[in-house]
């Protein structure tokens, strides 16, 4: 379900991007605002990280093999720190460099309303391209906040659109807000400070993308409530005395790796140590179907085992 509407938020942005991209070239051809020019390739650099989004959604999909058994699911984390370095270098970047030479030597904008009129129309589309965003957002963020959300989500694509949404309905203000001041003062000056605005908007978003999927792609844990079902399941599975430790890592998005050292009687034959492990690993997939690969080892705690004799009695 997840990676379902992932998949829908990232299509609806990619398709409202390209159109808006186009819209947005041509205005900036026939009024030669250079925040219109900033936020054309903006929608280009979004649109291009959307099919990356893509490419890495349909590649970590791909079977295990015996050179990588656990899977391609991190693919998924790798083209989303590309779509952060796309988004700081193409579309941060050259808004800045756009922006200083508007600012440097500011040229009157022609056919302003154009402008204007298109800035509306794409508005009006990344709004809805972001209301998609939130709306599949909503349906797995919990009762979590948007930026905990952010921060501390297993699947990346759901966080990349929002930041690109969001940046991007900025980025329109911005835009608008140049182009209007720009037209009310007579000063073109204006449409510059908004094309730098949008080049720093862009380059903030794309450090904290890139801060945050590096962490996925160095390897973060479950979520602190899900290694809290995780404890719990192995305690209560009959036969476990304790958990001595717990290890989780995310192989993907979807695809959690659990491996624990647990507590079992130092009476227990090989038999029920065997039936006690497999029911533990069918406990942790019933709360948690996310746990597609369990590590579970059997040992005795030393800190609450009995002493034995040298007969090997109980004292």
């Amino acid at each position: 379900m997840a990676a379902e509407g992932s998949t829908k938020a990232v299509v609806t942005a990619l398709i409202a991007n390209l159109g808006i991209a186009v819209s947005k070239f041509v205005a900036a051809a026939m009024t030669g605002s250079a925040s219109m020019l900033a936020e054309g390739v903006h929608s280009v650099a979004d649109s291009t990280n959307q099919a990356l989004l893509l490419i890495g959604g349909k590649r970590a999909r791909r079977a295990p093999s015996a050179l990588h058994p656990f899977g391609y699911a991190r693919e998924r984390y790798i083209y989303a720190f590309i779509v952060a370095i796309v988004l700081f270098s193409i579309g941060g970047l050259y808004a800045l460099y756009e922006g200083y030479h508007k600012v440097s030597d500011p040229h009157e904008l022609t056919s302003p309303l154009i402008a204007v009129a298109v800035l509306i129309i794409a508005i009006a589309l990344e709004s809805y391209a972001l209301y998609t965003a939130v709306k599949e957002a909503n349906k797995v963020r919990g009762s979590r906040g948007w930026v905990s959300f952010v921060r501390h989500a297993r699947a990346p694509e759901l966080p990349v659109i929002l930041l690109e949404d969001a940046g991007a309905l900025l980025g329109l203000v911005l835009a608008l807000g140049g182009v209007g001041l720009s037209v009310l003062t007579g000063n073109a000056i204006f449409d510059g400070i908004a094309t730098l605005c949008i080049g720093a908007l862009l380059v903030v978003i794309a450090v904290v993308l890139a801060a945050e999927t590096k962490s996925l792609l160095i390897g973060e844990a479950a979520l602190p409530e899900e290694i809290t079902a995780i404890h719990t399941e192995l305690v209560s599975t009959p036969g476990v005395d304790g958990v001595i430790h717990l290890r989780t890592l995310h192989l993907g998005p979807e695809e959690l790796l659990v491996a624990a050292k647990i507590a079992i009687g130092t009476v227990d034959r090989g038999a029920d140590v065997a039936a006690t492990i497999d029911d533990a690993e069918a406990r942790i997939r019933r709360v948690l179907p996310t746990a597609t690969t369990i590590y579970l080892e059997p040992d005795i705690d030393r800190r609450s085992a009995p002493a034995l004799d040298s007969a090997g009695h109980t004292g």
